[in-house]
């Protein structure tokens, strides 16, 4: 039902949300490591074949169908209209999930032929229970959202995930342990996250206590119906993408190397080593997501004023930012990425393709902002297309260069792919909003603090791995080089960004956890006298 929220009220809400999506997200990208360290790159390969499968359907549901519910909820005029419309969403819900679930579970061994490997068909069945779950969690989430209720949405959202993450971790060590099949312990990994799911929709449950009471009202179900696909479908693109790109590395990059002459074996540990990229991204990526998720409701608040300058300063802050940090974990990545291979996966197995994969952190970096800042704008089709247009790029990519430089092709193909779209986004982000997003001056400081990370991180790279820890075993060596890289170079760069002031105090009060940094700024500047 239509609700007037002071602005105190939303960007607490918003603030819940956003430390909420931190975790969440982090602990989706950081389980995997153990789970590879548990199961090695054939194991990993397994996992990763099939994920994309049920992970598409949960990003739609789980995340843009609660926006679209929450959005029809919202704008609703009465208790009896919002019960309504909530029963549409969640029957409608319901048939799409029993669709997909009997599409996955007859089609199993279709799908299984195509990746080139029959052994999937039963992790795609396990996976398959997973979209059941799906209405309940969408429609209560939405519910909460619509209300302002973000506590039991952030709530849920971490319970879902740290069962999730538990179960998996544990099944896969007692599979493991017990000597069952690398597709078995894929398999106890595919009902960890049926398991994460119950446990959010259980945690909803508890705090949903008949919210909406009262009788039903006459609703339009075409419009409802309509709206939901919508909405739903343009929020969650961009949140997909990444998910799409997997599917078709699914599809293509196990059987092209077959086709190569690469024995099956050797082709499954190579695409386990290729998806080692995925959780390295996903970190990487973080900051975007967040500014997604933290900015753009101040972006939506402010477009809405009349007077002074609205939205602007927050859609060049938004930008500016999303770059900023983009491009220094990008660029930072690749410059101790086989390291940080070692030190992760046990091997620096595949580096060369990690450091070209890794540098799809840029380009998803400028993608997940600049498309919910449109979205934002109520502008949803121009970005959808673009995206659509990326996955056909991607698709024809992998098939030219795959066969040519293997998984490296394929990481090369990821980045054009995400590239285009990111391009296309700010010429048509150029059209809604004719405003310079950010001065030369910018570009050029973020050009000589990479300049000078890089001076100063691949020097010390050389000496420690060298001279000062070069006696160590492999793995501690490189877990040691990575973390003091890592750390110089975050030092390097932050201190000629701050000292360039070219994010002022007051900017990056308004980011996440940006006070330390706005305080750090300060004290590196007040000699300057401002």
């Amino acid at each position: 039902m239509a609700q007037q929220w002071d602005m105190k009220t939303f960007m607490k809400g918003a603030s819940i949300l956003t430390i909420s999506a931190i975790i969440v997200k982090l602990l989706g990208a950081v389980y995997r490591v153990p789970f590879q360290n548990l199961v090695g790159d054939k194991g990993f390969y397994i996992y990763q074949q099939v994920y994309p499968f049920i992970g598409i359907f949960i990003v739609w549901t789980s995340y843009g169908f609660a926006v679209a519910v929450s959005k029809l909820l919202a704008g609703s005029t009465s208790r009896g209209e919002a019960k309504a419309m909530m029963r549409v969403a969640f029957t409608y819900l319901l048939l799409l999930s029993v669709a997909f679930f009997a599409l996955l579970t007859i089609f199993a061994p279709f799908f299984a032929r195509s990746m080139g490997d029959v052994e999937l068909v039963p992790l795609l069945r396990a996976g398959a229970y997973i979209v059941l779950l799906m209405p309940a969690l969408a429609v209560l989430k939405g519910s909460f959202q619509s209300e302002g209720r973000m506590v039991p949405v952030a709530v849920s959202g971490v319970g879902e995930q740290v069962f999730r993450v538990t179960v998996i971790l544990i099944g896969t060590w007692i599979a493991v342990r017990s000597g069952a099949s690398l597709y078995v312990a894929g398999e106890v990994a595919m009902w960890g996250a049926v398991v994460g799911e119950g446990a959010g929709v259980i945690i909803l449950a508890l705090y949903f206590r008949n919210t909406f009471k009262g009788p039903l009202e006459k609703v339009d179900t075409w419009r409802v119906v309509k709206e939901l696909t919508v909405v739903s479908l343009g929020v969650s693109a961009s949140s997909l993408i990444l998910l799409l790109f997997q599917l078709v590395d699914s599809f293509t990059i196990y059987n092209i190397l077959l086709s190569n002459g690469f024995a099956a074996d050797a082709a499954m540990v190579m695409k386990g080593v290729y998806d080692r990229g995925q959780p390295l991204v996903q970190m990487g990526i973080l900051i975007a997501s967040t500014l997604a998720l933290a900015i753009v409701p101040l972006i939506a608040h402010h477009s809405a004023k009349k007077a002074g300058r609205g939205a602007l300063p927050f859609i060049q802050l938004t930008f500016r930012t999303a770059f900023l940090f983009g491009w220094a974990a990008a660029a930072g990545l690749a410059l101790v990425l086989p390291y940080v291979n070692e030190m992760l996966f046990e091997t620096r197995d595949g580096s060369v393709a990690l450091i070209i994969f890794s540098l799809q952190i840029l380009w998803l970096s400028l993608i997940l902002p600049l498309t919910a800042m449109l979205q934002g704008a109520g502008k949803v089709k121009v970005p959808t297309l673009l995206l659509i247009g990326g996955l056909v790029i991607k698709i024809f990519a992998n098939q030219l260069l795959v066969p040519l430089w293997n998984v490296t092709g394929a990481a090369i193909a990821g980045n054009i792919g995400f590239a285009v779209i990111a391009f296309g986004l700010l010429l048509y982000f150029k059209t809604v909003w004719p405003i310079r997003l950010a001065p030369t001056r910018f570009y050029g400081w973020v050009i000589v603090a990479t300049t000078l990370m890089i001076s100063v991180v691949l020097p010390w790279m050389l000496i420690a791995d060298g001279f000062l820890f070069d006696q160590l075993p492999g793995r501690i060596e490189a877990t040691l080089i990575a973390l003091t890289s890592v750390s110089v170079g975050a030092v390097v760069f932050l201190f000629v960004i701050m000292k360039s002031r070219i994010m002022a105090e007051k900017e990056w009060f308004l980011l996440p956890f940006g006070k330390r940094l706005a305080t750090l700024q300060l004290r590196l500047t007040k000699r300057k006298g401002e």
